[in-house]
């Protein structure tokens, strides 16, 4: 949890809301997923962090675009299918009581409930908030790459519904490339 906070609080570093507050657990879950709760909670799944390899701007790229979601204020519509969830999350003043409840239930509960729209509106923030922060953005366009390729052989590995319900990863690649290059453009004038 260590290198994800380290990340975490770099990118938290650079939003411009200086009174947002975020944290950033690591919890047990068979597939890949990462969800943010209304308070600035963000969770990833150990086979997450285990798909990007350890690799910090990877790790940034999808804590970027969990607190991108929270930034815009994403987090307070998702559904949550579970009450007892909302009520924790309500209820959390307490920084570890609601990581420590969801460790035990796992998160098998909740759902996502994002349009593909807000997916996309959280990837471009989220690659400004890694470039802001100092990591790679490229990083962006090669874990979903590398994911993309994963996913086309089905049957060998399952990328679970974190990602089924995002936009396809080659519509992701290309804006995220787009937004690069418009970085680029307005880094050289």
């Amino acid at each position: 949890d260590k290198a994800l906070n380290e990340i975490g609080n770099r990118l938290a570093a650079c939003v411009a809301n200086k009174s947002r507050r975020f944290s950033f657990e690591t919890v047990k879950g068979p597939e890949p997923n990462a969800f943010a709760l209304p308070g600035g909670f963000i969770f990833v799944t150990k086979s997450l962090v285990d798909l990007c390899r350890y690799d910090h701007d990877e790790i940034a790229c999808i804590l970027g675009h969990e607190m991108a979601h929270i930034i815009r204020g994403h987090a307070m519509n998702r559904i949550i299918s579970n009450s007892a969830i909302a009520a924790a999350s309500r209820a959390a003043p307490i920084r570890g009581a609601l990581s420590g409840w969801l460790r035990n239930v796992g998160v098998q509960f909740l759902e996502s409930a994002y349009s593909k729209d807000l997916e996309s509106e959280a990837d471009l923030l989220g690659v400004r908030l890694v470039a802001a922060a100092g990591y790679e953005p490229g990083a962006c366009v090669k874990l979903f790459s590398r994911l993309a390729e994963l996913n086309s052989h089905p049957g060998q590995f399952d990328l679970g519904s974190y990602f089924s319900s995002h936009p396809s990863f080659k519509t992701r690649i290309d804006n995220i490339k787009r937004q690069l290059r418009k970085h680029q453009q307005q880094a050289q004038q």
